[in-house]
């Protein structure tokens, strides 16, 4: 008789705990992004009261007898399919089909090595695209979080015209005006007919630049690595260490004038290849800032909710991979993430010619192609949550809970007469 009590009661914690999660499911009806969970039952433990044998040349076999102690939650599944579409600000962005975007702090950015793939894991997990650059230069999300991708650099494009985008895997941000001396020619106020040459200034987009750095302490043999690109308020390159004044060479910080980011009059996001392109106010020509990167994992409905609309793929998500929209990586010559594994001169074997050999060197983690994820510019995701599903599950997880109350109302009643015959 008690062993109805325990079952009732075990039915009546996992049905608390599924209407915990319904009732999750309908708060986040309207949340963009919402991925909605499944709780799903097992049975519990059983009590064997006879068991089973098989039968002989006279008699047939008979079934085991078994008692069950009641139910527990299984599991709680993750739902992570694609739902409907809500439009939002020019700059957000939606993944169709099974992908996330990468956010994080700007310290991440450090701690990514291209030769250790598990390192990728600090990042963090959205389908929420709802970017936006702010006044520090990054592009953030909603709650502040900065998009992690690939930076254009050097003049940001190559002898073809194409972008000249880094292998880093680093938070967005705009580039910097930078103001570089110049000279002009100009009539000469004294003399019309005559011009002259004075020195003036002008300002031109300073992408962020891969450094490449050896550590002082590392035998001579060790390769020579690009440092992640450095959160800085000056670029540091040689034309801009000049007297704000004079325009002369200095190394005094406080003479030199602050550069602020670049100003674009518009800027959009290319739904087929990530591309991030601005128009620049001066001048009016497209530049092309970075562009996003994608992660995908392993199993999808695997990656562990943080709150919010954040996962981490952690166990049970399998690997972190990352990859760009439209197999643009292959057009842009990226194929590793932080393949800044440089090729070192064998000085011990030397060809006849005075040439040296040079080895190549583990790449980094490849970039993979993103299958069918496509992206919508202009749209958010809306939650995959059916309210009328739900509505039918709590309906059915209300009876359940009072059938559980029943049978402990009953028990509680038999007991009681099973007393007062004692008595």
């Amino acid at each position: 008789m008690t062993g109805s009590m325990y079952a009732s009661v075990a039915g009546l914690r996992a049905h608390m705990q599924k209407l915990s999660v319904i009732g999750n499911n309908v708060a986040n009806v309207n949340t963009q992004g919402y991925k909605k969970q499944r709780t799903m039952f097992r049975d519990s433990v059983y009590s064997m009261y006879s068991s089973g044998g098989n039968g002989t040349s006279t008699v047939g076999g008979i079934n085991p007898s078994q008692i069950g102690y009641g139910s527990m939650v299984g599991s709680i599944d993750l739902n992570m399919s694609s739902a409907s579409y809500n439009p939002g600000n020019p700059t957000d962005c939606a993944l169709v089909g099974d992908g996330f975007f990468l956010v994080g702090d700007k310290t991440v950015a450090n701690t990514i090595d291209g030769n250790d793939p598990s390192t990728l894991k600090s990042l963090t997990l959205t389908r929420v695209g709802d970017f936006q650059f702010r006044a520090d230069g990054y592009l953030c999300d909603g709650k502040g979080n900065v998009v992690y991708g690939f930076l254009a650099v050097n003049e940001g494009t190559d002898e073809k015209g194409d972008p000249t985008v880094s292998d880093q895997l680093v938070p967005i941000r705009l580039p910097y005006w930078e103001r570089v001396p110049t000279t002009e020619t100009v009539k000469d106020p004294d003399n019309p007919d005559q011009t002259i040459t004075r020195d003036t200034f002008k300002y031109e987009i300073r992408f962020p630049t891969d450094e490449e750095k050896r550590d002082p302490n590392a035998p001579a043999t060790d390769p020579v690595k690009k440092i992640p690109i450095q959160d800085v308020n000056k670029p540091q390159h040689k034309d801009n260490r000049v007297d704000m004044e004079t325009g002369a060479a200095t190394e005094d910080e406080s003479k030199m004038e602050d550069l602020d980011f670049a100003e674009f009059s518009n800027i959009t996001i290319s739904p087929d290849t990530g591309a991030i392109t601005g128009i620049c106010r001066e001048g009016d020509l497209p530049v092309v800032i970075g562009y996003l990167a994608i992660g995908s994992v392993t199993n999808p409905n695997g990656v562990t909710h943080t709150g919010n609309s954040y996962y981490k793929c952690q166990d049970g998500a399998g690997d972190l991979r990352i990859s760009m929209l439209g197999g643009v990586q292959k057009d842009l010559g990226i194929t590793n993430v932080n393949s800044y594994m440089v090729q070192q001169e064998d000085n011990n074997n030397q060809n006849p010619g005075g040439t040296t050999d040079k080895k190549p060197l583990p790449p980094g983690t490849a970039i993979l192609s993103t299958g069918g994820t496509k992206m919508m510019v202009g749209f958010l995701e809306a939650p995959n949550v059916d309210l009328a599903e739900e509505i039918s599950e709590l309906i059915t997880t209300q009876r359940g809970y009072q059938a559980n109350t029943r049978i402990v109302t009953v028990t509680d009643s038999m007991l009681e007469e099973l007393v007062n015959m004692k008595r």
